[in-house]
Formats: structure tokens, C-alpha cells, sequence
């Protein structure tokens, strides 16, 4: 197992170091928020420091590996940490979902390590944590070495992966009321009111949810969950200077470029001769008109006839964009 884990954290160093020697300037992405499709993007796998949006992907470990209520005792190295912070003393006890609200809406960096502490056993168990999951959704861009964001030549990631992880973690609850939440009072010591860094959801532009990042090597970072009527969209950018004026601009385009649409309806349909498939609830996509015209049905059956369902996909230029399991009749 050890040997593995030096496997692969050297072969990643490798990718890792050739990748800072091609840095890119900037980044975005957008991508539906229901299915993970890319909708629009400029070098979005590109490998790049993303600052405190590693947040997003320590809230949603510490959430999976704790208990909201469970109460952590901050260490001393925890109120020691570089960087933002939300002010926590050394034996001061505070819940789990406190030190969430301060991650995501201040991005306590001693927030993080606490959390890291207290979810993982320690901050090197914690980030062994985050990169099992990162492997696991298969976001190949991305590798940790802390739970805050803070530079180091291997914590890297890219704007869809970011994107991807915003994505995943919004279908978590627990996550989502506290990356939406605008205003929270705690109950630390210092007991002071926290506003969200992230001032688009203070503006009226559709913004829900998001995380903010910054440091001198990976610049300014953002990602935002949109929501417009029924359409959903996660946007990210990576070392963009102007990143509040670019969420609202892509934001934009793509609510005007692209609508939900019924491709398929709910109901029965015939296979062949002798089989016919059922969808429960009809096919909605968030595509663009030039794309409705390209969309192509196919439904992949298996060769053993004991199997009772099959894989319905919509495909778009010859990649599957969405899949949904159906039941067979014969």
C-alpha cells in the first residue's frame, strides 16, 4: 500500500513539474450542474494552482467523515495556521458545522486544519482523504497536499475538476445550505457575524453558491453555481484578475445560448421486435438550438438475455452526454 501511494505521488510530482514549466495565464469552465457536461471552456484541463477553492473538496470530506454537531477541541497548530483566518484560540471547542460556515464563507485556513484534524485523524490522513475521492470521481488534473489551498509546486488541479468538484459536493445538503448561505453568526469565541466572501451571491445575477480563492502564485480563482429558471451551471475560473465581471459574462452567455429541452418523453418504447423499454421520467438537457439538430438516441443492450435492463444514452457528436438505466419487456 505504501508502495503504491510513492507510485503515485512521485509519478504525479513528474506530470506536476513538467506542467509548471508550460504554465497557462488563465483558465474557465462551464458546465451543466445537472450532468457535468463541458458547455464552454478555454485550456479547462490545463494543471494550475486553485488557491482556497481546495475548500470545497475539504468541506465536503470533513462532512462525509464527521458529524455536523461533533465538537472539535482547535489545537494549537490549528490557530497557527498561514493565511486567512476566522480567529480560533488554542482548547476552544467548536462544532463541526461552525468550522464549516468559517471554511466556506471566510476560508479559515485554521478552519481547515481543524476540520482536517478532527475528520482525518490528522491533516496527513485528511489529505490522503481527499485525493482517494479525487481519484475516485476520476479527477485526474488534481492532487492535494493540504486542506486549505496554500502553495505548494504539487497542489494542483484544473478548472473543470474544480468545476466537477463543485458539482459532486452541491449534491451533498449539508454542503449546499452552507455554500449558499450569505450571512452566519457564530458561536466561537470571538462570536463575530461572517459575511461570504463571494459577493455574487449578494447580487441579484443568479448565483447560489460558490467559494472564493486567492494566493500571489495562483492568482485570483472563483467558482460560482448558477441557477436560471430550470437551468443549472457551475462556471470557474482560474487566475482571472477580473473573475466577478467574467462569472456574470459566461454566466450569461450560456443562459442565453442554451435551453432545457425535452429530447425524449417519458413512456414506452419499442427496442425490436421482441423488447420494448419503459422511461419512468423524460430526458431534459440543457443544450443549445445548433446542438438539438446533432442529438442521436441509441439504447445499448446486452447480449445475455437474463439481463432485464438496458442503457439508454443520448449522444452528441459521437460522445454520450447523458445515460439513464431502463427496464426491458418482452
Amino acid at each position: 500500500m505504501k508502495l503504491a501511494k510513492f507510485i503515485m505521488t512521485f509519478a504525479f510530482s513528474l506530470m506536476c513539474y513538467f506542467s509548471l514549466h508550460h504554465v497557462v495565464k488563465a483558465s474557465y469552465v462551464v458546465i451543466d450542474a445537472d450532468t457535468g457536461r463541458t458547455l464552454i471552456g478555454n485550456n479547462e484541463h490545463a494543471r494550475m494552482p486553485i488557491a482556497s477553492l481546495t475548500k470545497i473538496w475539504t468541506a465536503l470530506i470533513a462532512i462525509e467523515n464527521s458529524n455536523l454537531d461533533d465538537e472539535v477541541v482547535i489545537s494549537r497548530e490549528a490557530t497557527m495556521s498561514e493565511g486567512s483566518s476566522i480567529y480560533l484560540e488554542p482548547g476552544e471547542v467548536v462544532t463541526v458545522e461552525t468550522l464549516l460556515y468559517g471554511l466556506m464563507l471566510r476560508s479559515g485556513n485554521d478552519a481547515a486544519h481543524a476540520l482536517a484534524e478532527h475528520a482525518g485523524g490528522s491533516v496527513e490522513g485528511f489529505v490522503d482523504l481527499m485525493n482517494e475521492k479525487a481519484l475516485y470521481y476520476r479527477l485526474n488534473q488534481t492532487y492535494f497536499t493540504n486542506p486549505s489551498g496554500l502553495h505548494h509546486d504539487l497542489h494542483l488541479s484544473s478548472a473543470y475538476d474544480t468545476a466537477q468538484m463543485l458539482r459532486i459536493a452541491l449534491e451533498n445538503e449539508d454542503f449546499l445550505k452552507i455554500a449558499s448561505t450569505i450571512q452566519y453568526k457564530s458561536n466561537t469565541k470571538n462570536g463575530t457575524t461572517w459575511l461570504n466572501k463571494h459577493r455574487l451571491l449578494r447580487e441579484n445575477v443568479g448565483a447560489v453558491a460558490g467559494k472564493t480563492g486567492y494566493t500571489k502564485v495562483a492568482g485570483r480563482t472563483l467558482a460560482t453555481y448558477f441557477e436560471k429558471e430550470n437551468e443549472r451551471i457551475i462556471v470557474v475560473t482560474l487566475n482571472e484578475a477580473n473573475d466577478w465581471q467574467v462569472h456574470k459574462q459566461l454566466a450569461n452567455q450560456v443562459f442565453e445560448e442554451y435551453d432545457v429541452k425535452t429530447i425524449v418523453k417519458k413512456g414506452k418504447y419499442k427496442a425490436n421486435d421482441n423488447i420494448t423499454v419503459q422511461l419512468k421520467e423524460p430526458i431534459k438537457l440543457l443544450i443549445s438550438e445548433e446542438e438539438e439538430d446533432q442529438l442521436q438516441n441509441v439504447l445499448h443492450l446486452s447480449r445475455n438475455q437474463d439481463v432485464k435492463f438496458g442503457i439508454w444514452h443520448v449522444f452528441l457528436n459521437n460522445e454520450s452526454i447523458y445515460s439513464t438505466k431502463v427496464k426491458l419487456k418482452q
